[in-house]
């Protein structure tokens, strides 16, 4: 497909404007439209516990859900979705309910009848996967789209009689092995899965949709995202966009996975409603959707649109080329700067929670994995011997050259760079103007402040590279007057959504001083879940439903701490073999549950051992971890 000739993805390039969508109705509630941003969640019990999953929804409800979705793995899941909904009623609670589908259309055609909303996944709803390759050609091709329709028309029908909303959920990991036969596996494969049912719904006169394109990768999601908003314009589709970033894990990682793929499409104006998927207790999960979208909220109502233009491809990830300065630019990976500015005296010891660490008996400094790659020291000296990788900032009023040491500069006092030779770093806001002098200038780093406004920030940095200028760029945000849940949230908003577009050579976060390691853990964890720079094992962990085999959330706390250490090592953790299998593909390792108490394991997409019992499969997954060469012992890895 040439991308380029699809109309930009944005209703607006340097301001928030929320694309208005066509709005929904799911019993009670809308979406799309002039309605605000709905968070929603998905219950972990097993649907045919049917008080323990209505008391799971009254605390999800109570928490702020909007929207409540519930698993109907077969007939009987679906059946008892009516006894469910009957004992929130009886109770107070109108909250609609959602019915989570998957290779079972039978059940789909019950729940349809009984719940305000289906939620399909075009991967797993006709078809399968077995990883097979199947050459079609344009006939074999269209008789299997044949297929589908015919499988999927009674479904619809039942919707339009029903008044029962449709979410056709597009993951990457179950793309069925036509989709990637046809198309790879790719945003542009997402697309199609989802485009190809929305096209029946539309030949049917169905239009109660809402879509999504749900990936752990967050590169993936919001490319799937944006292709798939580019490619609704040019068929004259504006459906509303459930937004959410699969298998996010647990913790600190999960929060800034989740906020810089949903926060990046938010911050494009795109969403109508957000689920952030945790691996904790669903009713944990809304009050960081809720966060998440809070800085929306007066910005909510669509306002007019207009075309803008960009020069960087939103639909695939390519870096913003820069030349080399110090370690940062061209092929570096982008650095982390910290700030100590704000500390009353600064002694060896302030580096520590920046991941620099002194021993004494060994007179030598260590660098953990997440060590800061600079220090912005304000004003103030420091009279110690630092780290030999380290590199300190002071504002040029108060600069004396020493190794390692580098002046800051901003447009006041800018004039006088010439009284130093070597490396400088210039601050800028968007607002402001690159000066003549400087463009190109290989001792020049651009620190440019994203608070403003990221999109004026990336359009800022768009046309800079547009004209040839190719100096490095950090990024810099102040989030010092937020919660640390806040700053996780919003800075990997801000950063993240510059990050995946290729703009940026490095962060430099503010935080709350007196947490200065969260505040350090939080940028590499930024640079980590936008995939620029990999300092830590990735975990791709599931949320759990009613289909989940394990204690997930056990489960995922027990692989985290025996494998923690274990750099640039991708896990994946699945309850259950909806997304498993197409998961573990863009995982190194996979926990899989696909059976009471039985776990399989994998190495990327391919089974290696079966049926292990959960007792005795961390274990095993560790002996497979060093079977194949990635095992490190933790006493050898520097903490």
């Amino acid at each position: 497909m040439d991308f380029s000739r699809l109309p930009d993805f944005r209703p607006s390039g340097k301001s928030y404007v929320r694309w208005k969508t066509r709005e929904v109705r799911v019993g009670e509630v809308g979406i799309g439209g002039d309605n605000p941003i709905r968070v929603q969640s998905m219950t972990t019990t097993d649907t045919m516990d049917t008080e323990a999953t209505i008391a799971e929804s009254i605390r999800m409800i109570e928490a702020g859900c909007e929207l409540v979705r519930i698993t109907a793995p077969s007939k009987k899941e679906a059946e008892n979705l009516k006894i469910i909904k009957e004992g929130l009623r009886e109770r107070g609670y109108s909250t609609p309910l959602v019915a989570d589908i998957h290779f079972t259309p039978n059940a789909a055609e019950i729940a349809a009848r009984i719940v305000e909303k289906v939620r399909v996944n075009p991967g797993n709803y006709a078809d399968k996967k077995k990883f097979a390759n199947i050459e079609y050609n344009d006939e074999t091709y269209q008789a299997e789209l044949d297929r589908i329709r015919e499988r999927f028309t009674p479904l619809v029908e039942i919707c339009k009689e029903h008044g029962t909303a449709m979410r056709i959920g597009t993951n990457h990991g179950s793309l069925s092995d036509r989709i990637m036969s046809r198309y790879g596996d790719t945003p542009h494969g997402m697309v199609e899965s989802a485009m190809e049912f929305v096209r029946i719904c539309r030949d049917l006169d169905y239009h109660e949709l809402i879509l999504s394109m749900k990936a752990s990768n967050t590169q993936v999601m919001v490319q799937a995202y944006r292709l798939l908003v580019a490619t609704m314009k040019a068929e004259g589709m504006n459906y509303p966009l459930h937004l959410g970033v699969t298998e996010a894990g647990d913790g600190e990682d999960g929060r800034i996975k989740s906020a810089v793929g949903i926060g990046t499409l938010l911050e494009d104006g795109l969403g109508d409603t957000v689920r952030v998927s945790l691996t904790e207790p669903p009713e944990a999960e809304i009050p960081v959707a809720k966060d998440l979208v809070k800085r929306y909220v007066d910005l909510s109502k669509p306002k007019p649109q207009k075309e803008s233009f960009i020069t960087y491809s939103p639909f695939d990830y390519k870096r913003s080329e820069s030349f080399t300065l110090l370690n940062i630019g061209g092929k570096e990976a982008p650095v982390v700067l910290a700030d100590l500015s704000d500390k009353p005296e600064i002694k060896p010891s302030s580096f520590f929670p920046l991941g620099h660490q002194y021993s004494i008996p060994l007179d030598k400094w260590n660098q953990a994995d997440i060590a800061a790659d600079f220090i912005y020291l304000g004003r103030k000296q420091i009279n110690f011997e630092i780290p030999g990788q380290l590199g300190i900032l002071v504002d040029a009023e108060a600069f004396n050259p020493k190794p390692q040491h580098y002046p800051v500069f901003n447009l006041e006092n800018f004039t006088s760079h010439q009284a130093f030779s070597g490396p400088k770093f210039l601050r800028l806001s968007a607002e402001e103007r690159l000066p003549k002098t400087l463009e190109n200038h290989p001792e020049w780093v651009i620190v440019l402040s994203i608070n403003q406004n990221i999109g004026m920030a990336k359009s800022w940095m768009d046309e800079l590279r547009g004209q040839g200028i190719q100096n490095p760029i950090i990024l810099e945000g102040n989030y010092a007057d937020f919660s640390l849940e806040e700053t996780q949230l919003y800075a990997s908003t801000d950063f993240g959504s510059a990050l995946l577009d290729g703009f940026g050579d490095g962060v430099w976060l503010k935080g709350n001083s007196s947490d200065l390691r969260a505040t350090n853990q939080i940028s590499f964890g930024i640079l980590q879940a936008t995939r620029v720079r990999i300092s830590k094992t990735e975990y791709i962990s599931c949320p759990s439903c009613g289909r989940t085999l394990f204690d997930l959330q056990e489960t995922t706390a027990k692989i985290r701490r025996v494998t923690h250490h274990l750099k640039g090592v991708k896990i994946g953790i699945m309850g259950c073999i909806v997304n498993g299998p197409g998961e573990m593909a863009d995982a190194d390792y996979g926990y899989v549950g696909t059976g009471v108490g039985k776990i399989t394991l994998y190495k990327e997409k391919e089974v290696v051992k079966r049926n292990i019992p959960s007792e005795e499969a961390v274990d095993e997954l560790i002996e497979l971890i060093k079977e194949y060469g990635d095992w490190v012992e933790p006493e050898k890895v520097l903490d």
